[in-house]
This record gives structure tokens, sequence and C-alpha cells, in this order.
């Protein structure tokens, strides 16, 4: 190990500079997904049950990449690259579908109408916690 190691370390920790608004969002984000889906499906499930699922597994999804991006390394860095590509994957369909067939939507979920309700949000973050953490792959081996 050298002395530049540990400092280059620090320098392209997922959790610091750009990293951490990924970090805060992502945790927002669980929050946010989580309170919404716990609290729909106690109140009212048989509504829009299809809708509440899938906001607990966007919930589970954000919360899974948050605690990579925490925790750090290369083997988090590839779990949340791969989550954050299934979470862009399932806010394209979840769109597309909430669009195309909005009577099996009586009520938002996170993912609807490509996250319309969120700022699209929810379709911008997984595109720049990708470039991020690609970035951040290079930046450390390169």
């Amino acid at each position: 190990m050298t002395d530049s190691e540990p400092a280059a370390k620090a320098a392209f920790d997922l959790g610091q500079g750009p990293g951490r608004l990924l970090v805060w969002l992502y945790g927002v984000f669980t929050v946010a997904a989580a309170s919404r889906s716990i609290v729909q499906m106690i109140l009212d499930f048989g509504r829009a049950p299809l809708a509440y699922v899938l906001s607990a597994v966007a919930a589970v999804v954000y919360a899974f990449i948050t605690y990579s991006l925490v925790r750090g390394g290369p083997a988090a860095r590839r779990a949340a690259q791969v989550c954050c590509a299934l979470e862009l994957a399932g806010v394209l369909v979840v769109g597309t579908w909430t669009l195309a067939a909005p009577s099996a939507f009586p009520d938002a979920t996170v993912w609807s109408d490509y996250g319309m309700g969120y700022l699209f949000i929810p379709v911008i973050l997984p595109v720049t916690a990708m470039i991020w953490l690609r970035r951040a792959a290079a930046d450390r081996t390169g």
C-alpha cells in the first residue's frame, strides 16, 4: 500500500462530492416511496394493489442503491450500477404502462408517468447515478 492509495480512495468514495448528493436523493426517495406504499397498503390496498406494490418495490430498490453508495468499494459500485439499470428499466416500463393502460393504475406509483409526480427525478436519478458510478470506476482504475 502506498501513501497515495488512501488519498485516492477518499477522492473516489461514492458517498463524497457529487456522490453525496446521490446518496441524499436516494435516501429521500427511499423514505418517500416506503412511506407512501406502507400508508397506501394499510389504508386502501384493494383500491390499487399493483400501484402500491410497485411503489414498495421502488422503495426497496432505492434503499439498496443508497446502501451500496454509502458502503462504497468495487462490489458495491457494481451492485449499484446493476440496480440503477434495473431502476431505469422499471421507470421506463411502468411509465409507459401507466400511459398506455391508465385503467390498470387507479392510483399513481412513484414511477407513474416516468416520475412526473416527483418532477421526473425517478427517471433522471438512475441515469445520473450510472454516469457518476461509471466515472468514479474509470477514475479509480485509470
